[in-house]
């Protein structure tokens, strides 16, 4: 028999897989890139209820204010005159985003208008205050 010719034949059958692998790496790598974050405010808020609270998306910039009148933006206290600044950076970084502001039940309404006050000056365009809603 001649072995030499069916060992020739098993070398040739062989699946090159590297382009399979490059193909997969590229793809991971499009999806990592494209895809957005969820960022978190980095405090625990007790929000207040409201009748008339409509669900939306998460995205762009979320500010909690805490019941003891702290400001959170990406799990950073930060301080009142602070917020303009933190606004106007994460809106260069996401163009049209939205401010959303989660504030405590229990905070003082005096900070929740500086801070809307403050996105304003930074530019956001849609500024909204979270409310749980009776679901």
């Amino acid at each position: 028999m001649n072995y030499e010719k069916y060992a020739e034949i098993e070398e040739e059958s062989q699946v090159d897989m590297t382009p399979m692998l490059d193909v997969v790496f590229i793809m991971l790598i499009f999806f990592i890139v494209t895809s957005s974050f969820v960022r978190e405010t980095g405090v625990d808020v007790t929000r207040p209820n409201a009748e008339t609270a409509v669900a939306t998306e998460a995205g762009g910039v979320q500010i909690g204010i805490s019941s003891n009148n702290e400001i959170w933006i990406d799990k950073r206290r930060i301080d009142p005159r602070a917020v303009r600044a933190n606004v106007e950076k994460a809106l260069a970084e996401n163009p049209g985003g939205a401010v959303v502001i989660v504030a405590d039940e229990g905070s003082n309404t005096n900070i929740l208008i500086k801070v809307m006050d403050q996105a304003r000056l930074a530019g956001a365009a849609n500024i909204s205050v979270a409310a749980k809603g009776n679901d």
